[in-house]
């Protein structure tokens, strides 16, 4: 595959507008705004002098990656850029997985009717990959007509338009799959997460088990992650039929999601290697974050943990909806990541149903490009970027 290093520098223009469509949930699950309607919060990056029938459209369910190094860098290499927040912006407590669908849809839609462009090529990142290939299984095929809870949406009838080629950049699998590998396995107690399994915590200084991990322990522990997560399942699905059994089909309850953050890998460089810093992931020192205020479905609710963190319920899997693809498809991953490893880049790639796909590896590159050091490991990515874009039609005209 041709590459393009250009060191064109294109002005650009960020142009913020909103999606705007009525909102038929049967309870409002995001605060603020007028309550009828779903509001999404977009930009639009659009270089100076530089046409294009494509666009580029990003969508992370929670949102916040609209100034990130990737997000200007294509706008700089003469891309058409949307970035599209979800309803969910900031806070995922109660996000579900099919209403992001079904706002990315409608993102989709104001790209193609109202600003113009005719091909549209979705662009997931970290957690956006999942989402986009969900979105585009349903969009390909709608086939589903609530969430794991029974509720709406119903994805068929929201008129979901199909892309016309993915990319998958720094991705994971899926949020139900990344938090069940991050989930820790030494928690014994929802209530109290000082009840502790000394043969799995993995911060314990005393436990036996201690990095490099035996092959043994780590099967262990990843199978008391999996018990872990049904456990946590099982318990909300018995609260939603106690709710329903009450007459209070509406009633949510939130709870708290101790340990999120306790991944053998992060101790351990040896297990799904690459170049990332052991002892570190994305957030900092795991330690600290598996108990902190923004880890993993740290804060949820009953629904959203069905549609957004169950391992067997969560319907928003990659690597299932990327074996159904009928597009083009760019998969890179970065060799420094700490937060997607490289057995999650391969498993999508490998996922991916049909023969036009392609996969790239940056040497050396973190999850956010972030620091001088990553500018040009971030100039590797977006000349296969755009290389990979020209030889599938969707090259802007400059």
């Amino acid at each position: 595959m041709a590459t393009t290093t250009s060191a064109t520098k294109h002005g650009y223009d960020r142009i913020p507008y909103l999606v705007v469509f009525d909102d038929t949930s049967a309870y409002r699950d995001t605060y603020g705004g007028v309550g009828e309607h779903v509001a999404l919060e977009s930009h639009l990056l659009r270089p100076h002098g530089v046409e294009s029938d494509t666009v580029i459209l990003f969508m992370h369910p929670i949102g916040g990656g609209a100034y990130l190094p990737m997000m200007n860098g294509l706008a700089r290499a003469g891309h058409h850029v949307i970035y599209c927040n979800s309803r969910y912006r900031g806070v995922d407590s109660a996000l579900i997985m099919e209403k992001v669908v079904q706002d990315l849809g409608a993102c989709v839609r104001d790209a193609r009717e109202r600003l113009g462009y005719t091909k549209v090529v979705l662009a997931g990142w970290s957690g956006g990959g999942a989402l986009s290939l969900f979105y585009q299984q349903q969009a390909q095929r709608p086939t589903l007509t609530s969430t794991p809870a029974g509720d709406g949406p119903d994805l068929t009838r929201c008129g979901l338009i199909p892309a016309d080629g993915i990319m998958l950049l720094a991705a994971h699998v899926s949020r139900h799959g990344t938090m069940t590998e991050w989930l820790d396995a030494a928690v014994m107690d929802e209530s109290d997460p000082s009840v502790r399994d000394s043969e799995l915590d993995l911060y314990d200084p005393k436990n036996p088990n201690q990095p490099p991990y035996t092959a043994e322990f780590v099967e262990r522990y990843r199978a008391a992650q999996i018990a872990r997560n049904r456990r946590i399942t099982a318990w909300v699905k018995e609260q939603l039929s106690a709710l329903r059994a009450a007459g209070r089909e509406l009633d949510e309850r939130g709870f708290v999601v101790h340990g999120t953050m306790a991944d053998p890998r992060w101790l351990d460089p040896a297990i799904d290697p690459n170049d990332r810093a052991p002892g570190r992931c994305y957030l900092g020192d795991p330690q600290v974050v598996n108990n902190g205020p923004v880890g993993l479905a740290r804060f949820t609710t009953l629904r959203s943990w069905l549609s957004q963190w169950s391992y067997d319920d969560a319907q928003g899997d990659g690597v299932r909806c990327a074996a159904e693809l009928q597009v083009p498809t760019l998969v890179i991953g970065n060799s420094a990541d700490d937060a997607c490893t490289p057995s999650h880049t391969r498993r999508l790639y490998d996922a991916v149903g049909h023969a036009d796909k392609t996969l790239h590896t940056v040497e050396g590159a973190t999850h956010y490009y972030a620091g001088p050091d990553q500018r040009p490991k971030l100039v590797e990515a977006l000349g296969v970027i755009t290389g990979w874009l020209a030889e599938r039609g969707f090259a802007p005209k400059v």
